[in-house]
């Protein structure tokens, strides 16, 4: 039943691509099918096969183990401040959650530094080129997506955005909407692992798996929704990462990182704290007004047997994502908890779905947990819509127009390829 309930699945989100495509007529189905296997290759590697599943894991654990690093950087900090008796939620946000982002944020910078990203960046972009015939930089995007998201990823090919078609950068916005960025990763797996290094280990695996899932999954919904009009040659497929400059030396790119890691901190603070608000004052309008004057409150309560308070925002985002969230693999009993989250993601963004899936896992089965975890896996919201346009259109200006054409529909993309992720995995686990 699973499998046939996640093969309808992606029926339906291909139709929605195909409905919604700029010229149906030139789709490469070909290229639909390799990048369909490669995620099904991929699923099975992961899921079945064991030595596979052993490598992610291992590659899971270095991502454990960073938060341990940064726990030891937290305890030097703020020990003297009594913060380590601070283990209520903020207090845990703000002294382990943040600081892990400022401290991956450095040591993705010396990696870049040392040449290391861009070997492995380079590994799944060849892939990527032979098995979906896609031109070099675009296939080089896609992978650097996987580690750096979506306002460093255009950096690795910017020599070639000026003169990239307009299908390549539907491929690469397509590609940022699709996955996270390496700087919020650890972050994630702290949010949903807590202090446990069990479940820690189990969502660094499925989090680093999501992740190179959704980058074929992207190239499939953006060939889709806007197909390559020329012909692919070899000498388009060739795979030249440029030397930017990152630092100049170890110490500079830290630096560098660390810097650009506290501005992401601060700004995923501040987003969190006034969305929340802003949540808290839709709900008291919906929930106190609307839901106690018309009985809706008892309604919801009553229908959802508990699960929602009354008839707030995230009951109603529930209700509309509710059959995307059947289509994905959920449990039938979780499908409106999970839709409610599916909601958020899109509406607003997926750090702060994350941020809200701990508080719901007591009442999840553990399925509808891990499927939740890869379909929110991904940037695709509204604005991530103007990060995109702004970070890209600054270092390839000649590239606005297209951006802004294409940026509502490839966040559609983005959101479809998270989708498809979801619903290989849901019908392997």
């Amino acid at each position: 039943m699973d499998i046939l309930r996640g093969l309808l699945g992606m029926v339906v989100m291909l139709g929605i691509l195909f409905l919604i495509s700029s010229d149906r007529k030139n789709i490469n189905w070909r290229l639909v099918g390799a990048g369909i296997l490669l995620q099904i290759g991929l699923g099975l590697l992961v899921f079945k096969v064991e030595m596979a599943t052993l490598a992610f894991d291992a590659v899971a654990s270095f991502f454990v183990k960073v938060l341990d690093f940064t726990n030891a950087g937290i305890d030097f900090l703020l020990i003297p401040f009594g913060a380590t008796a601070m283990d209520n939620a903020l207090n845990n946000f703000v002294f382990k959650i943040l600081p892990t982002i400022i401290f991956f944020s450095a040591l993705s910078s010396m990696l870049y530094y040392f040449g290391i990203l861009q070997i492995i960046t380079k590994g799944i972009a060849w892939v990527m080129s032979k098995t979906m015939r896609l031109t070099g930089p675009e296939s080089l995007a896609a992978a650097a997506n996987v580690f750096i998201g979506q306002t460093e990823a255009p950096l690795v090919i910017k020599p070639y955005l000026e003169r990239m078609s307009r299908s390549e950068i539907m491929c690469l916005m397509c590609g940022g909407f699709a996955t996270i960025a390496g700087s919020v990763f650890a972050a994630y797996v702290g949010f949903l692992g807590g202090d446990d290094p069990v479940a820690r280990q189990l969502f660094a695996r499925h989090l680093l798996t999501a992740s190179i899932m959704s980058a074929p999954a992207a190239i499939i919904a953006a060939k889709m929704l806007l197909p390559e009009s020329k012909e692919i040659s070899l000498e388009d497929q060739a795979l030249e990462v440029p030397k930017e400059q990152s630092g100049s030396n170890v110490l500079d790119a830290i630096t560098r990182g660390s810097t650009d890691g506290l501005k992401l901190a601060v700004n995923v603070g501040v987003m969190l704290l006034v969305f929340t608000a802003f949540i808290s004052m839709i709900n008291f309008f919906l929930e106190s007004g609307l839901g106690e004057w018309t009985g809706l409150n008892d309604y919801v309560v009553a229908s959802t047997n508990g699960r929602f308070t009354g008839f707030t925002l995230e009951y109603i985002l529930g209700l509309v994502f509710a059959p995307v969230a059947w289509l994905l693999g959920v449990p039938a009993q979780d499908t409106m908890v999970v839709g409610q989250l599916l909601g958020m993601k899109t509406a607003i963004n997926e750090f702060y779905a994350y941020a809200q899936l701990p508080g719901l896992k007591e009442t999840m089965m553990p399925k509808s947990i891990l499927i939740s975890t890869y379909a929110l896996c991904g940037f695709a919201n509204f604005a991530s819509i103007g990060i995109q346009i702004g970070g890209i259109s600054a270092i390839a200006p000649g590239q606005r127009k297209n951006l802004t054409e294409l940026g509502f529909k490839a966040m559609i993309g983005g959101t479809v390829a998270a989708f498809l992720t979801a619903i290989i995995a849901g019908m392997f686990l």
